[in-house]
């Protein structure tokens, strides 16, 4: 509790409230008159009790109170008149009003069935990270304590680039990988350093929104492209924007609708970049999570110096990691390494290293097998629900890869009754219609299945089931009665 300081004097002196939390006496009295001084509480002109006076009120040596004054003294905050006693500084600007911090709700991240991007942690793998994460800190030298490589641990680089050499097709050098905080992070350090304010970069359109939102505060202008069962459609990005300078896909599982870019449009997409003299940044989205078949070939395994290569932790860990990489051509990596330097002072080593670790020992590989059953099971039991529930007005697209699942509404029925949908089964659930950057008709749902319990999963499948397959019936009343 603060002891409350009250003058005995004749002219009235406020209380004044002293933070015991603060070990050192005189810091102590400092900072009780300090924050009375401030606050306005002690106006300019005040006069303060003598050191005399307050050392006998508060039970302190004469010599801690003398050491307050002698303080506040050298902050300008009051005046010593020999003869006449102590004042509060009549030069001190107007008491600053109590700022209140706006209410912004910026938490990221939902918990609530379908958000995306939630994944599940068991306690065991925890575990071992924090155990690694310790040795790490208790053997840390002196290159640890420091600032660091701009690119981050070589130990968790080299395992990058080994992990992306065998699942990947990738082949390259550790130095050419960059560790950052998660996908949009290296996007944005890389558009600053490759691109120039108002250059224009073709997106995928239906799209990532967030990576578009990256672009857009890099005063990059995205333009939308249309998105096929083949991939991005390269002829219409060059009708559209033919002076492009970059280009953001997600080849290996396109977000939202999971197609993976043929290979003819890989090539045409290459071929452009050259002639162009532009870059790719390929967002290898999801692409851990494969359900069937073996694992995807990147573009930067056919073009690594024309691709710039994202991958993040926050899927195959959790978001809360703050670990990514992003594996840059050569020839651009100064540029980027710069402009890291000018605003990014890196990340600590210690839970690079310990992830690293598990990298190294199978930890994450066994991790990730785990995993990948649990959301097939997810995946598998939400689509069915969702068919049952809805008696067939919602139609899941069963992913064959990744942590999210399109469910589309059946044909024929009022446009933006998604959203109606959505509203009354309250649940969190991105429309596809979301996806767009351009008016569309396009009706339907993007919902994450991954790191849900399954009973909370099952109820809120169940909810938006049973709403759709109610508002269709009366939408299709309507329709009829009309």
């Amino acid at each position: 509790m603060a002891t409350t300081l009250r003058s005995k004097q004749r002219s009235a002196f406020p209380p004044i409230k002293l933070d015991p939390s603060i070990r050192n006496q005189a810091l102590r009295v400092h900072g009780g008159l300090r924050l009375a001084i401030v606050d306005g509480l002690l106006t300019p002109g005040a006069r303060l009790p003598s050191t005399r006076e307050l050392a006998e009120q508060l039970g302190i040596g004469r010599n801690m109170i003398v050491a307050a004054f002698e303080h506040l003294a050298s902050d300008g905050l009051i005046d010593t008149r020999p003869g006449s006693g102590t004042f509060v500084s009549t030069s001190l600007p107007t008491p600053p009003s109590v700022v209140v911090a706006p209410d912004i709700p910026l938490v990221f991240g939902s918990r609530q069935p379908f958000a995306l991007g939630q994944t599940h942690v068991d306690p065991a793998f925890l575990a071992r990270l924090a155990a690694a994460a310790r040795r790490h800190i208790a053997d840390a030298n002196p290159n640890d304590l420091a600032y660091g490589d701009p690119r981050g641990s070589l130990h968790l680089r080299r395992q990058v680039a080994s992990f992306l050499a065998v699942n990947r097709g990738i082949r390259c050098d550790p130095g050419c990988v960059i560790i950052v905080s998660g996908t949009q992070h290296g996007l944005r350090l890389c558009v600053d350093a490759l691109l120039a304010p108002g250059d224009h970069a073709w997106v995928e359109e239906p799209g990532y929104g967030v990576s578009r939102a990256t672009l857009a505060a890099a005063a990059v202008q995205p333009v939308p492209v249309p998105v096929d069962a083949a991939g991005l459609d390269v002829q219409a990005g060059v009708s559209r924007a033919p002076r492009a300078r970059a280009v953001y896909v997600t080849p290996s599982h396109q977000f939202p609708t999971g197609v993976r870019m043929a290979m003819t449009r890989r090539a045409a997409l290459i071929e452009w970049a050259e002639a162009a003299d532009a870059f790719i940044f390929e967002d290898d989205y999801d692409s851990e999570f494969r359900y069937s078949g073996p694992p995807l070939t990147a573009l930067a395994g056919l073009a690594p110096d024309r691709v710039v290569y994202l991958g993040t932790f926050a899927k195959t860990l959790f978001p809360g990691l703050r670990i990514g990489y992003a594996v840059v051509p050569p020839a651009a990596l100064e540029r980027v390494l710069r402009r890291r330097a000018g605003f990014d002072r890196f990340m600590s080593v210690f839970l690079q290293n310990a992830v690293a670790d598990l990298l190294a020992d199978g930890t994450v590989a066994s991790y990730l097998r785990r995993s990948q059953r649990r959301y097939r099971t997810a995946r598998d039991q939400l689509a069915e629900i969702i068919r049952t529930a809805s008696h067939g007005v919602l139609q899941p697209d069963i992913p064959e890869q990744g942590l999210h699942m399109i469910v589309r509404l059946r044909e024929g029925l009022a446009p933006g009754l998604s959203r109606m949908i959505r509203s009354s089964a309250n649940v969190e659930a991105l429309l596809l219609a979301e996806t767009f950057m351009e008016e569309t008709e396009a009706e339907g749902f993007i919902l994450g299945f991954s790191g849900y319990d399954i009973d909370k999963l099952q109820a809120a499948a169940t909810a938006l089931g049973t709403t759709a397959h109610q508002l269709a019936m009366k939408d299709m009343e309507s329709a009829a009665a009309g």
